[in-house]
């Protein structure tokens, strides 16, 4: 919860940079962005390479809870497409672009914002972290209502990092390895995916 609040302090500090003019368009509009996002999928990596035990559990895992992933990716792109129907000045492509963050806001907003613009970023940007704040929020009453798996499919890509410990606490310690490998999957689908529906 403190990180994304932190996120959402820097977002409002550069919106208000921009609208003031406290920092020159032209550094905005530089390659600053792009070393970012490379600097992000090095410190993924590492995070993932550093942990020697990653791979032994991901094997340890019921091959069944496998599916969970991909019926995560699926749910997320029926309910962007559903969206995409109220939305009528928005594609369908550009809502499945930013449903496919999956929660993973400060990669998918970056990679929109470079391939459509910075207002479909800015709203991948704001639907992400929502993503994530619910989830955090919300987590004890979908495990009563929908049962303990719907935590884990609801953080999307934030569940090997963020919600981890919400999952843990209200699915049980049992569910840590499926919502780490969960989270890994999701993860290493979002650049290709966000890409993906950018450029069709």
């Amino acid at each position: 919860m403190k990180g994304s609040l932190i996120i959402i302090g820097f977002f409002i500090a550069g919106v208000i940079c921009g609208y003031t003019g406290l920092i020159s368009a032209d550094i905005a509009q530089s390659d600053i962005s792009f070393y970012a996002l490379c600097a992000l999928l090095i410190s993924v990596g590492f995070s993932v390479g550093n942990d020697p035990t990653t791979w032994q559990r991901f094997k340890a895992l019921n091959p069944r809870l496998a599916w969970l992933p991909v019926m995560t990716i699926l749910g997320t792109f029926a309910g962007s497409m559903a969206v995409s129907l109220l939305l009528p000045h928005r594609s369908i492509t550009d809502c499945l672009a930013s449903g496919s963050g999956f929660a993973y806001y400060s990669l998918s907003s970056i990679l929109i914002t470079q391939y459509k613009g910075a207002e479909l970023g800015t709203v991948a940007l704001l639907a992400n972290i929502a993503r994530e704040i619910i989830t955090l929020i919300g987590a004890p009453l979908m495990v009563r209502w929908f049962g303990t798996l719907s935590p884990i499919s609801a953080g999307g890509a934030t569940t090997m990092d963020t919600t981890l410990p919400i999952i843990t606490r209200t699915c049980g310690q049992q569910f840590v390895v499926l919502s780490l490998f969960h989270g890994f999957c999701v993860d290493f689908s979002v650049p290709f995916l966000v890409t993906f529906f950018c450029s069709v």
